[in-house]
């Protein structure tokens, strides 16, 4: 039975093989539903950042917490009609995962700003993403396509988004901001861990991937990403 290092090179390289037999098979398509949806959410990240360093009102804050709410559905959706209705393209796949750390960066930087978390969880939080960019880079330069999707890398992701409107509502003088603030770091604090936990088997895969021969087909630009959703 192959091990899981070698079943990710395996499907690496039907990646990479399949890009290169049939380059134009992902499509070139820009007016699809999915990217629409990803588009609309791009555009909320301005919109939430007014809302929440602009206004700084617990109204704000409110219609805040629902447009990250409406952000993580839509991210959901897009993924799921872009399958359902085989409109994936190479725009998508740089969208999709662009939108999702706008509103990390974006949610994250207000919170510092408005003094609800320090400074340097922010930092720890960057350096993750710093170091996982370094290592897509390295991947590609060899013409190893993006890291498969863990479910670590979902779980941590999605704690933070469930951790960052409570920290908003934890801020308030309201009877429900203890209860939202002491949940709301508790998602946060989990949520980092994971961050970094799932940041550490990625690179563990990329040493796997490095240390074997360079997939066939590959050209000196590197194979386009995998599919909608790319690691986190």
């Amino acid at each position: 039975m192959p091990s899981p290092c070698e079943r990710l090179m395996t499907n690496q390289r039907d990646t990479v093989a399949g890009a290169t037999a049939a380059p134009g098979a992902l499509g070139e398509r820009v007016l699809t539903i999915p990217n629409a949806i990803s588009v609309a959410r791009l555009l909320g990240v301005p919109v939430f950042l007014w809302l929440v360093l602009g206004l700084r009102t617990q109204t704000g804050d409110w219609w805040a917490v629902g447009l990250l709410i409406a952000a993580g559905l839509s991210d959901w959706l897009d993924g799921k009609v872009a399958r359902a209705l085989n409109q994936q393209s190479r725009l998508g796949q740089l969208l999709d995962p662009a939108a999702d750390r706008l509103y990390i960066l974006a949610t994250v930087i207000a919170l510092a700003v408005r003094a609800i978390i320090p400074w340097w969880l922010v930092g720890l939080l960057g350096a993750r993403e710093l170091l996982l960019g370094l290592v897509l880079a390295v991947l590609r330069r060899r013409g190893w396509g993006a890291l498969q999707v863990s479910f670590v890398g979902k779980t941590a992701t999605w704690c933070l988004l469930y951790a960052f409107p409570l920290l908003f509502l934890g801020s308030h003088a309201a009877s429900y901001a203890e209860t939202a603030k002491v949940a709301g770091w508790t998602f946060a604090i989990w949520g980092s861990a994971l961050y970094w936990w799932a940041a550490v088997l990625y690179v563990v895969q990329a040493r796997g991937l490095l240390a074997a021969p360079a997939p066939e087909g590959a050209g000196s630009t590197g194979p386009p990403g995998t599919a909608r959703g790319g690691g986190r």
